[in-house]
């Protein structure tokens, strides 16, 4: 007789969403990434931007995971009431959700810009206007 060699089970390749790390991981990493771009200069500028910062990651995650959803099922899907009367095409849930919630994203992140260049221009420049004024 002739002995068979067993078979090794086929492994496959995690899918994306095994490979990638959980959301709470994620939000942790996108906070860390904006701490490093909107520094604060006092306790109450951080307290400010930490809700902020906190809020503008959770969407960045959940926008992340929308949009792997919308490229690969579309925006739109069919859809029917019944059996009985004909399918048609309508905006999906997630799609309308995505849009909402990026406009929400993008207002964020401008309240965001607009602190840091509203900080950033604290020091004002001497022009010369009060040395000639006094002299």
């Amino acid at each position: 007789m002739v002995a068979r060699k067993k078979a090794k089970p086929k492994t496959t390749k995690p899918s994306n969403a095994e490979r990638e790390p959980p959301i709470n991981s994620r939000i942790r990493k996108e906070i860390t990434r904006l701490n490093k771009i909107f520094l604060a200069k006092n306790d109450n500028e951080k307290e400010l931007l930490a809700g902020l910062i906190r809020r503008a990651a959770f969407m960045k995650c959940q926008l992340d995971d929308m949009e792997k959803d919308l490229n690969v099922n579309g925006f739109v899907e069919m859809f029917s009431q019944s059996d009985k009367t004909e399918p048609y095409e309508r905006e999906r849930p997630t799609a309308r959700l995505y849009n909402s919630l990026n406009k929400n994203y993008q207002t964020l992140m401008k309240q965001l810009a607009d602190f840091v260049d509203r900080s950033d221009n604290t020091v004002e420049k001497d022009d010369g206007f009060d040395d000639f004024v006094n002299s």
